[in-house]
């Protein structure tokens, strides 16, 4: 699939794709409306996307209902501009070119609400300041 030489990829990658990668990509998705492409997957996915983590984002009216948990994959990597890892050890490929970054972050699988709140949080923050790279001045 081709893009727009323009429209910056990125790919969210965590263990389980459950939480942290789903959240990233949502949050993402929202706030780029449309000028990055955005992408999530997991090394290992889980069955479904962790309920607490669809409670919060349901709290920013960001509705996960229709979203799963997706496979790694090498061509999702490839395609991508930057892959923001977390928690995914060494088994996301790495290809010459693409810009890595590692978002060291609370698994939220099994935390209370409150501490899924603060991740989630946490993640937002990273989120707007990575759009701000990359878009600058004309977002």
């Amino acid at each position: 699939m081709t893009q727009a030489a323009d429209v910056p990829e990125v790919l969210f990658v965590c263990v389980h794709n459950a939480g942290r990668s789903q959240m990233a990509a949502a949050l993402l998705d929202h706030y780029a409306a449309g000028r990055v492409r955005v992408r999530s997957a997991g090394s290992a996915p889980a069955d479904e996307i962790n309920p607490a983590v669809r409670a919060v984002m349901g709290e920013l009216g960001l509705d996960l209902s229709k979203e799963f948990p997706k496979p790694l994959t090498g061509e999702a990597v490839q395609a991508a501009d930057v892959v923001i890892t977390m928690g995914c050890g060494d088994v996301c490929p790495v290809f010459p070119g693409k810009r890595y970054l590692d978002w060291q972050l609370d698994d939220p699988a099994g935390q209370p609400i409150e501490n899924v709140r603060s991740i989630r949080d946490e993640i937002d923050a990273r989120v707007r300041a990575l759009l701000a790279e990359l878009l600058p001045a004309d977002a």
